[in-house]
């Protein structure tokens, strides 16, 4: 990070920082504004861009940020790039696509919307950073191959689990050990919870109804570790993970199979109810006994599993150094590999009917269940992140996962198109 922070001190001496368009103008976007309103040496926010005006308009004002131009047009908004302006505009696909800014920050959260405007920035030749493990983890792999054509970097933040996981198993490799299990550590998991459940809780964290509500159905978490998974080809024991429950971080490796972990080709999975409660942790082997003896110094345990972790994961706060990371060394924090390795598939969170009308990730009607990729198309089965506005046309019971021929698809949807090119590039069904 020490190279990231002298390079954009760097890129402020010469006086071209690296200019960011951004679209979202939720809680992770709202983080990432407030970082980049103070000065942040070498990065220059240009741009944010929401559907709606009045979202951002108050945003700015609860940040205090007065001095900006409102732009409806492409020629305005290269004019307020040009002057050094910050713009705001309700066209996203108009931020994305304009040029004269360098990194494109999907906040979104939303794997159509996000799609959408994830292939326009890519189209214009700007880096990719995700603030939207939705979108990544359901369609990363197609986007990516788009990302490498077009010679831009697309990559997961630094700060959200899934890269800093990267970032600790990197670390724990060049220790000299072998990590089999890349985890995460989670508080609560109910799948019936709904948005009017996790209302109150959402407003007294600005958040979103449904996207508390994800986090408390399980959806976030396997999507964060699909991600991951999608990042490293690492995959599940079994579907939706095992997730024991413990008290400390530190009996992890007593929480799994531990002949399992060492013989197997490296797993994710979380444990629940353990602290530090905002951490993520990796399981790193090594037999050797010299280095049984230094952990056992450094108060590691007896081995041969080890537990590494960090202790907190700052979100949107650390992004800055992902901008940084992608446009001045190409280099991605957590980007996927070639194809998916696992799907984060639709559970019914209640008996659904024909006729009813799918609210997506979040929602009322389905929660998330994270599957090894061959065994969710053998199965059918359907993606939860392209849900929303799906209808059903034949009864599943609840807690039943819904296949393709439980639902039909809506017209005009970029991202089941991605979807179906994303199976038919790597030899799936669906």
């Amino acid at each position: 990070m020490i190279i990231v922070d002298e390079a954009l001190r760097q890129r402020e001496a010469e006086g071209n920082p690296i200019r960011v368009a951004l679209s979202g103008a939720g809680f992770a976007a709202q983080g990432l504004i407030l970082q980049l309103k103070r000065p942040t040496p070498g990065i220059r926010l240009s741009v944010v861009a929401n559907r709606t005006m009045e979202t951002i308009e108050q945003v700015f004002a609860n940040l205090e940020i007065t001095d900006y131009v409102v732009v409806k047009d492409a020629e305005g908004l290269q004019n307020a790039i040009d002057a050094g302006r910050l713009a705001i505009t309700d066209d996203p696909l108009l931020a994305a696509s304009t040029p004269g800014t360098d990194v494109l920050v999907d906040a979104t959260g939303e794997v159509e919307h996000g799609a959408r405007v994830v292939l326009a920035g890519i189209e214009a030749r700007k880096h990719i950073v995700l603030v939207n493990a939705e979108l990544d983890a359901t369609l990363g792999p197609i986007l990516k191959t788009k990302a490498d054509a077009a010679g831009v970097v697309l990559t997961d933040m630094d700060g959200d689990q899934p890269a800093v996981l990267m970032n600790l198993m990197r670390q724990v490799e060049t220790l000299g050990f072998r990590p089999v299990l890349l985890g995460n550590i989670k508080s609560l998991l109910d799948y019936y919870r709904t948005p009017e459940t996790q209302a109150e809780f959402a407003r007294n964290v600005w958040q979103r109804p449904k996207m508390i509500t994800s986090f408390a159905d399980g959806s976030k978490i396997a999507f964060e570790m699909a991600t991951l998974a999608n990042g490293t080809g690492f995959g599940v024991i079994e579907r939706g993970m095992q997730g024991p429950r413990c008290e400390r971080v530190e009996q992890a490796p007593d929480m799994f199979d531990q002949d399992a972990l060492i013989n197997g080709p490296g797993y994710v999975d979380y444990i629940l109810g353990a602290e530090p409660s905002f951490g993520v942790f990796v399981l790193g082997y090594n037999d050797e006994k010299w280095m049984q003896r230094y952990m056992k110094v450094y108060k590691m345990g007896e081995g041969p599993l080890y537990t590494f972790y960090v202790p907190s994961h700052l979100g949107p706060l650390e992004t800055p150094v992902t901008i940084g990371r992608a446009a001045l060394f190409g280099d991605a924090a957590m980007t996927p590999l070639d194809g998916p390795v696992t799907d984060v598939v639709a559970y019914a969170k209640k008996d659904l009917q024909p006729g009813e009308v799918l609210d997506g990730i979040g929602g009322f009607a389905v929660y998330g269940i994270m599957e090894n990729s061959p065994q969710a198309r053998a199965e059918d089965l359907v993606p939860e992140g392209l849900t929303d506005q799906c209808t059903v046309v034949r009864p599943v019971a609840k807690d039943q996962p819904l296949t393709m021929d439980d639902i039909e698809v809506p017209a005009g949807s970029v991202g089941w198109e991605l979807w179906r090119e994303q199976c038919e590039r790597w030899g799936e069904s669906s």
